[in-house]
């Protein structure tokens, strides 16, 4: 059964877009340095995962960005060598 924390750290389902802009958000509020010691935990265990969200989809960005270009340069040599 998931915890509270499970919940509140839960990020598999946001976009890039949404855990970035929340990222942003989190860094925000840590800045302004008004919460208690247990709300900035709070926040900074919040940001730490979707920090972990963002490289996640970036990651896997690029692996799509190297696999299209390494299909690019097959189809370029196969092209330029026809049997």
């Amino acid at each position: 059964m998931p915890t509270n924390e499970d919940t509140r750290l839960r990020t598999d389902s946001l976009s890039y877009e949404e855990a970035r802009d929340e990222l942003v958000r989190v860094v925000a509020e840590l800045e302004q340095g008004s919460s208690t010691l247990e709300q900035s935990i709070a926040l900074w265990e919040r940001g730490e995962a979707l920090a972990r969200r963002c490289e996640e989809w970036l990651i896997g960005a690029k692996a799509r960005l190297d696999a299209a270009r390494a299909g690019a340069q097959a189809g370029a040599a196969g092209a330029a060598d026809p049997e």
